[in-house]
């Protein structure tokens, strides 16, 4: 192994982490570089040592004898065989370390687990949006992921010693980002791909110069140069291309978390969509039975979400949990001070099908009746029960849970959360609010000391009909450009625009909070258990509260047999609360309904999709999968393009200078490197035996070279003729340069045409005499001066 071969490896390694930096943005954390950087390393080390392991073979038994073809392609083929061997190892150690030997080597039961660990990450690949939290699965899929890439472009760099395309590889890398991010990527994730590809090319000059006579020092400057333009060239064209490149729905993954099958007809909660659709059913849908333990069993939540902004609204965040519910007793209970209450309900499907699973508050365990429930998973961040490939249609299960039933005192006492406190910072962020929102809050909690104090106060202004406040499902569109702002001023709308609203404010006002999807409990049937149908979806707010946890809180006007009785949050005005269907005009809100096609989004609320949002999602990874190949595409012939240019420019001359200048640079794009030193006559010799030797139509392509080298001898020698244009020259050089190219072996000539080294060779000194024509020198500069002051 050469050392031209050990530089080739490393800078190898190196851009393909580079092009791994474009990953930052695709997760929450930098949790995934341990493990790439692992498989990177592991990837290089291998490439060393059984390339070292196969020279030094080689020097053994060959004893300097040149190997067969087809040892030396086997030897080529089992350095990337083991180097996956390697990241098989690697990946063991890393995802599946129990039963494997030294805790590395893999055995048949690690590999079903490393299989299994593969398998959730498939699934998380489809549930997290960007940026997407470290799940094990996921980060397992992207070291392998890296690790192939980077196997792959170790391969075409040293053995293929083609670094230009190994730069595709650094491509694809890029590509993620691209095409799962919503908004902007960050420098960092343009910039290193960027260096990457640069350093590829570089390695790649001047290995090639190197060997076609150039000295590493002089080759390193040379190619420097160039491969510091052509990566400054990818950067901007990623700039470009990047920001042409569609992104997948919702800056997701692979779609992200969704509703179940049932999204058109009532039977699913779409935690990225609004309730209306299923609150203006014109017949309900029976969707489950709960049979409870009390009498009266509270909110059956589905998902809650904590991501908010001005132009969507409320959307979910990334679901986290690892655990199934079947291996755990212990879901979600109480903090110490909290009171509560222990319930158990047994609900069974009738319509209802969805990824979300309604369970009671705090739920401890979650037992499914005929099936072992390993589909099924807890976020604790969430409190959500979802389901990964399997949806809630025909279950019938049982959760046992302590539903909170602080006082009123306990909460007045709570203190406000420490303002480095993870839940504080969270449950509290929000974009820049309009100033009328700001004002509101500020009006409305003045001398409120505690976040109880603060909290009550925002839901009675939401509850107290003296304010105006109706719940209605048909809303009058807002003139104000912000929906919730719309809803604070026109005070008309339904749970999920209340529960939003009132969360902004809470937030506002400094204390944590969330909105919750899910159910009232439904109607009592004669046998004693409740019917949850489709118009008991419902919204509402949790607030986070020091020492107690999460507590919910109710601000929709909704009939007294639908709300759930909140003790230590009582609606202002209850007995004054009318049917929550009953839409009575009031003189501070319109009572005419928003147009449809008005109606994409809810004030407070999340986007509300009019047609099937996953009826173009299948054009979305095409068209990224187009945008990456005419990047590709242009950035591989980019130098091919220049030369191309350069070489009309000359043959548009028609002088012998340009002429011969051309036949010269077409020379060393062949690998062939005429000395500065030579006369024409000796350079046209040098060029004759190369062709004559190669027997590709050489008598032709001599007697071309050679009437070009007197016709420059001619110009330079001769009287002044320099300047004079020799058409019949043209169609000289057009034969001279198809001989010399087809005097070379197939992937030289590809080579030749793909990255001429002619292209970068003398452009340090081409761009200082540049620099110096354009800069003035000291002694013009004092020229200058002398005409100014006489002037």
């Amino acid at each position: 192994m050469t050392d031209q071969d050990v530089r080739a490896s490393v800078a190898a390694a190196v851009a393909t982490l580079l092009g791994a930096a474009a990953l930052t943005p695709v997760y929450t954390s930098a949790a995934w570089l341990a493990p790439v950087v692992a498989v990177v390393l592991t990837v290089l080390a291998g490439g060393l040592a059984l390339r070292a392991g196969g020279a030094a073979l080689e020097a053994r038994y060959r004893h300097g004898r040149a190997a067969p073809a087809r040892s030396t392609a086997l030897g080529i083929a089992l350095v990337p065989a083991g180097q996956l061997a390697l990241l098989l190892c690697v990946l063991t150690a890393l995802f599946a370390p129990a039963d494997a030997l030294a805790g590395a080597v893999p055995t048949s039961q690690s590999l079903r687990q490393l299989a299994a660990v593969l398998a959730e990450g498939s699934a998380e690949l489809h549930e997290q949006a960007t940026p997407a939290l470290p799940l094990p699965g996921l980060l397992a899929l992207t070291a392998l992921f890296v690790g192939l890439i980077a196997v792959l472009v170790d391969l075409v760099t040293v053995a293929g010693r083609q670094a230009i395309l190994a730069g595709l590889g650094l491509l694809v890398l890029y590509c993620v980002p691209v095409s799962t991010i919503t908004g902007s990527i960050g420098l960092v994730a343009l910039a290193a791909p960027a260096a990457g590809v640069g350093l590829l090319l570089w390695t790649d000059q001047r290995r090639r110069l190197a060997a076609a006579g150039g000295t590493a020092r002089g080759s390193g400057g040379t190619g420097g140069g160039a491969a510091l333009r052509i990566g400054t060239a990818a950067l901007g064209a990623g700039l470009v291309v990047g920001s042409l490149v569609p992104t997948l729905a919702e800056g997701s993954l692979a779609g992200g978390l969704g509703g179940g099958t049932g999204r058109a007809t009532g039977t699913s909660l779409d935690p990225v969509a609004a309730m209306q659709g299923q609150l203006t059913l014109p017949e309900p849908i029976e969707l489950f039975r709960v049979q409870s333990s009390v009498a009266e069993p509270g909110y059956l939540r589905a998902v809650a979400i904590g991501e908010y902004d001005n132009e969507s609204g409320w959307t979910l965040s990334n679901m986290g949990g690892e655990q199934s519910v079947a291996d755990d007793d212990r879901l979600a209970p109480l903090p110490g001070r909290q009171a509560g209450r222990s319930v158990t309900a047994t609900i069974e499907m009738l319509e209802h099908d969805d990824r979300f699973l309604p369970v009671l508050f705090s739920p401890l365990s979650v037992r499914l009746e005929g099936r072992g429930g390993d589909g099924w998973r807890f976020d604790p961040e969430t409190g959500t029960v979802y389901g990964r490939e399997v949806t809630s249609g025909g279950l019938t299960y049982t959760v046992s849970a302590t539903e909170p039933r602080p006082t009123p005192a306990e909460l007045a006492a709570a203190q406000p959360l420490p303002p480095g406190s993870p839940v504080q910072q969270e449950f509290t962020a929000l974009p820049l609010l309009d100033p009328r929102v700001t004002d509101l809050v500020a009006q409305v909690t003045a001398g409120a000391g505690t976040p109880y104090q603060r909290v009550r106060s925002i839901q009675e202004f939401l509850t107290d009909r003296a304010n105006g406040f109706a719940y209605s499902l048909s809303t009058a569109p807002g003139t104000s450009g912000d929906d919730l702002v719309d809803f604070l001023q026109l005070r008309r709308g339904y749970c999920e625009q209340y529960a939003g609203a009132m969360a902004v404010m809470v937030r506002a006002a400094g204390v944590p909070a969330r909105v919750a999807l899910g159910y009232t409990p439904g109607t009592v049937q004669d046998d004693g258990s409740r019917l949850v149908t489709s118009d008991d979806a419902h919204a509402w707010v949790e607030v986070y509260f020091a020492d107690l946890g999460w507590v919910p809180f109710d601000p929709t006007p909704i009939a007294r047999d639908r709300a759930v009785d909140l003790p230590w949050a009582p609606r202002a005005g209850d007995e004054e609360t009318t049917d929550s269907r009953a839409d009575a005009p009031l003189p501070t809100a319109p009572t005419q309904p928003l147009p449809p096609g008005a109606q994409d989004r809810v004030p407070g609320g999340m986007p509300v999709p009019q047609s099937d949002p996953g009826a173009d999602d299948g054009l979305w990874p095409l068209a990224g999968g187009i945008g990456a190949v005419l990047l590709a595409a242009a950035l591989v012939g980019t130098p091919a393009g220049a030369r191309a240019l350069q070489r009309r420019r000359r043959l548009a001359a028609g002088t012998a200078g340009a002429l011969w200048d051309e036949l010269g640079a077409t020379a060393l794009d062949a690998g062939i490197r005429l000395q500065p030193t030579w006369t024409p006559r000796q350079s046209a010799r040098e060029l004759g035996a190369v062709l004559t030797r190669s027997g590709s139509s050489g008598g032709a392509g001599a007697d071309a070279v050679l009437r070009l080298a007197l016709a420059e001898e001619a110009a330079s020698y001769g009287p002044s003729t320099g300047t004079a244009v020799h058409p019949d020259l043209s169609a000289g050089l057009h034969v001279a340069r198809r001989a010399l190219l087809a005097s070379l072996p197939r992937r030289a000539r590809l080579r030749a045409r793909l990255w001429p080294a002619s292209l970068v060779d003398g452009a340090g000194g081409r761009l200082a005499a540049a620099a110096r024509r354009r800069l003035p020198s000291p002694a013009r500069r004092l020229r200058r001066g002398r005409r100014a002051r006489t002037a």
